[in-house]
């Protein structure tokens, strides 16, 4: 018994050194930690229990048969943040640069296949240099079995994706089907053909860097959702994202208990809106100074500037924060921001139960005019928020702090489109338009008579550019003083907790994608 327990303490130490010491050394030369040291930093100490450490690929080409390792380039198991159950895969960049063979990708699919039998999220990883190119279709083929369990888990369970490392290829594809993607600056990178065969075909020169990395992703393309500086960092946030999610869509979100009062009112937001309308003011300020303890975790923060999401809590709920930010853009809704804000919601409402409710703030001047966005699809992408909204049925309260014209006040979360509970501040504008653009459609026969179209500008102010025209009509349920925000929207989610409501049955809509 002596010598079977030393033979499995053996295999077990080879699996655990990977693709031996050299290579762990050039992973930390690198900057970046193992496949191993990214799962201790990640789970509960102790509480990693680890599947498939024997496994290994069955290959007999080019010499492969020659070149086996314990576990095969990926570390697989469940485990537990901050008390709570999580599967995980860790790609081992360190054995084959952690390219996906068949085995490879069995082992991710069991831990999914049972994420989804048990009902907990799974955490994905990913470092690794696409697919092991010995096994050919083999490897092409695990990977588009993963995909399928990805699809399959979406809006079941949650799927989240960390890119720390190289991920090329059909490798990419799968974490662009999970909730949410983090990367690490200068050491990861994404994207479906690399700086090599872009040069081939377009003749642009690209480092990878500049092509998929960290940045261009956060920055431009919206792909990924947030950026860290290293290994370390980034796995602490995952951490801090997953106390805001629900195991699945059949738990409720954790409640963190917290001495913030729901009555809690802030003074400072009285006078946060400028009395000149055309003046910008940081909506970021009136988020923190309303959600629990001023902890706002905001997504996509260098993307689409002009709309703001992320997850907060109210009274220890969770809750996702949806906001137009009129230092960007005025506030305006284009393509970008549409298409950000429409995927934010509809994961918030993605879990059955009345879940993470989505609070709204509203400064919203319209649609971005312009040739690009109109050739762009603008009404398409625009399409898709309204459509996010409309579908939603989680509780929904929305705030309308200043503006709110045409129809992106329809689409923000609107009475209109099933808002629960809608407030707006004294000061809001509800209308089709601003003053001066409506008076000089209405009395474009007086464009002459300045004088006349200032008195005609004030009078429409007058009639029009508050709140209550929208209240007479039970558009809006109250207006509210921009100090008792918090305490408003605090006991509105106490009424709503309990609410029920069902879209009409049918296999899937159609949004326009």
């Amino acid at each position: 018994m002596q010598d079977i327990l030393e033979q499995l303490e053996k295999k077990r130490a080879a699996a655990r050194l990977g693709g031996g010491q050299k290579r762990i050394a050039a992973q930390h030369g690198k900057g970046k930690l193992t496949a191993r040291e990214r799962l201790e930093l990640l789970l509960d100490e102790g509480t990693f229990e680890e599947w498939d450490m024997f496994v290994e690929h069955r290959c007999h080409d080019f010499g492969m048969q020659d070149l086996r390792v314990p576990g095969d380039g990926v570390v697989t198991g469940y485990g537990m943040i901050n008390g709570r159950l999580v599967f995980v895969f860790s790609q081992d960049f360190t054995v084959f640069g952690g390219a996906l063979s068949e085995a490879h990708a069995e082992k991710i699919c069991k831990v999914m296949d049972q994420a989804m039998k048990v009902g907990a999220p799974v955490i994905g990883l990913n470092d690794s240099g696409g697919a092991r190119i010995q096994e050919g279709v083999a490897s092409l083929g695990g990977y588009a079995d993963v995909f399928q369990r990805n699809v399959m888990a979406s809006g079941v369970i949650p799927q989240i994706s960390m890119i720390m490392g190289p991920c090329a290829g059909g490798a990419v594809y799968s974490p662009a089907m999970t909730d949410f993607i983090f990367m690490v600056k200068d050491s990861s990178y994404m994207f479906v053909t690399g700086p090599e065969v872009v040069k081939t075909v377009t003749h642009e020169e690209v480092t990878a860097e500049e092509l998929g990395g960290a940045i261009s992703h956060t920055t431009r393309s919206g792909v990924a959702d947030l950026a860290f500086d290293n290994d370390v960092e980034a796995l602490l946030m995952l951490r801090r994202l997953y106390n805001y999610l629900p195991l699945n869509n059949r738990e409720k979100a954790p409640v963190r208990p917290n001495a913030d009062p729901a009555s809690r009112m802030d003074l400072s937001l009285d006078t946060l809106v400028p009395e000149n309308a055309n003046k910008p003011y940081d909506m970021k300020e009136l988020i923190v100074k309303t959600v629990d303890d001023g902890d706002f975790f905001e997504i996509q923060p260098e993307y689409a500037k002009n709309i703001i999401i992320g997850f907060a809590r109210m009274e220890g709920q969770s809750v996702g924060i949806v906001a137009n930010q009129p230092l960007v853009l005025a506030g305006c809704l284009d393509i970008k921001s549409s298409i950000k804000a429409a995927r934010f919601v509809r994961f918030c409402d993605a879990f059955n139960i009345p879940n993470i409710p989505v609070i709204t703030f509203v400064d919203v001047p319209g649609f971005m005019p312009g040739t690009s966005q109109e050739y762009g699809g603008i009404i398409k992408h625009g399409a898709k928020l309204l459509y996010a909204y409309a579908e939603c049925t989680v509780p929904k309260i929305t705030v309308i702090t200043r503006k709110a014209y045409g129809g992106a006040y329809d689409v923000m979360s609107s009475k209109h489109l099933r808002g629960d509970v809608n407030f707006a501040w004294p000061n809001a504008e509800i209308a089709v338009m601003g003053a001066k653009g409506a008076v000089e459609i209405i009395f474009r026969e007086d464009k002459g008579d300045p004088a006349k179209l200032a008195a005609k500008e004030a009078e429409y102010k007058a009639r029009f550019a508050n709140p209550f025209v929208a209240g007479a009509r039970g558009f809006i349920d109250d207006v509210i003083l921009p100090h008792e925000t918090r305490k408003r929207i605090c006991r509105s989610l106490v009424m709503l907790k309990d609410k029920k409501l069902e879209n009409p049955w049918r296999k899937h809509g159609n949004i326009p994608l």
